[in-house]
């Protein structure tokens, strides 16, 4: 079989371990982003690190709109992935969107996923009803109007605020960094997807089991997106840490890395 996804999504694989680590990454990030948590988990698991389609070193000119145009594109890459290197069982590690990219991926083909751990998830960005998303529509419509209209200064403005964390700027400006190199307008519709997407009626579909890794002060994914989760997410469980903003893997790697041992231990 052609390693298509291998190349397309720039997938690297490190460590020799029995079972398989993926780590996928959140909006306006790559992998490199993942560079604090692997080193601790390489020499017990075969770490896999990718790029979503148009960020990273992935191949953009492999970006479909139609394919993309909902989070099931994305899960599907993950899924080629899993198949070109023959993973079953493995652990997923998704950041931000990629978690629920992570869960419909386990829910089309659950043989592939032995435990999902999930960084900042949240289901459904709006508010609707009595479920409290963080975002009321017209926010997110004009976060995807001033996003449109200039990326680059709506990057710069809004990655210090997901980052939190404003005693320590070089996050932010990190994260300001990766969200400019990312194709703009791959980047302007993956937003669309992402902060559009309501997966709350996939959750009870999750046969795989679940860690939620929820941050105080996280203005994307708030604790009460959180708590939701882990009530209608089977067989999860809810860990909260100190660490503060959505990005504890840049922010507090060593917290999240004594959650996730604490976890697969």
């Amino acid at each position: 079989m052609p390693a298509v996804a291998l190349k397309r999504n720039n997938v690297r694989v490190l460590g020799t371990g029995p079972q398989a680590m993926i780590f996928a990454h959140g909006y306006g990030c790559d992998q490199n982003m993942w560079r604090f948590i692997t080193p601790a988990f390489q020499d017990q698991y075969r770490i896999v690190l990718f790029d979503h389609v148009g960020a990273g070193q992935s191949d953009a000119s492999a970006y479909n709109r139609g394919k993309y145009g909902s989070l099931h594109g994305y899960a599907s890459d993950v899924l080629e992935i899993c198949r070109e290197l023959s993973l079953t069982r493995a652990i997923f590690v998704g950041h931000s969107v990629s978690a629920m990219i992570g869960v419909l991926a386990a829910i089309a083909e659950p043989e592939r996923f032995d435990k999902l751990i999930l960084i900042g998830p949240s289901p459904c960005y709006v508010n609707d009803g009595d479920y409290v998303g963080g975002f009321h529509r017209a926010d997110i419509d004009g976060l995807l109007e001033s996003l449109d209209s200039n990326y680059l200064g709506w990057s710069s403005t809004m990655a210090p605020v997901i980052m939190g964390n404003p005693d320590r700027p070089e996050l932010g400006q990190e994260l300001t960094n990766s969200f400019c190199r990312t194709n703009p307008e791959i980047a302007k519709h993956f937003a669309r997807v992402t902060f559009l997407s309501d997966n709350r009626a996939d959750l009870p579909k999750v046969k795989t089991p679940s860690l939620l890794l929820q941050c105080s002060e996280d203005l994307i994914a708030p604790e009460v997106v959180g708590e939701y989760l882990h009530r209608n997410l089977p067989g999860s469980q809810l860990h909260k840490l100190n660490a503060t903003g959505h990005c504890p893997h840049l922010s507090a790697p060593e917290e999240t890395i004594s959650a996730m041992r604490g976890y697969l231990c």
